[in-house]
Order: structure tokens, then C-alpha cells, then sequence
């Protein structure tokens, strides 16, 4: 057996829209525009009806603003 001297980073988090929406202090409607113009950044979706984002992306996104 071996031992693996190079672990995977972590994981990261995946956000909902209602957690991205308490980092960043915009409506819904907003929010979904901004992502459809390209200001924001595209949702991984993960169902037909469920969407999240990588947090590292949000937080360079309010970083960036």
C-alpha cells in the first residue's frame, strides 16, 4: 500500500442562491441578470431546478467590486 504524499486540496464550498445573496446584497431578479449579462458569475447546476455557486467565485467577485 502506498501513502499519498499529495492530498487532494479540499473541496470547495458550493453556495445557493439564497447564501451567494447574503454576500452579495442584490435582489434575486438582479442577480440572475447579472449572471446572464456575464457581471456575475455562471451557476453549476446540479438539477433541473438547483443551482449553486463555487464560493471561491463569490469571493472573488466581492473582492473584485
Amino acid at each position: 500500500m502506498t501513502c499519498d504524499s499529495n492530498p487532494a486540496p479540499p473541496a470547495d464550498k458550493l453556495l445557493r442562491l439564497p447564501e451567494v445573496l447574503t454576500k452579495v446584497p442584490i435582489g434575486r431578479a438582479s442577480w440572475w441578470k447579472g449572471v446572464k449579462d456575464g457581471r456575475y458569475p455562471a451557476a453549476i447546476k446540479l438539477g433541473p431546478r438547483t443551482s449553486t455557486w463555487r464560493a471561491s467565485d463569490i469571493d472573488k467577485l466581492i473582492a473584485s467590486l
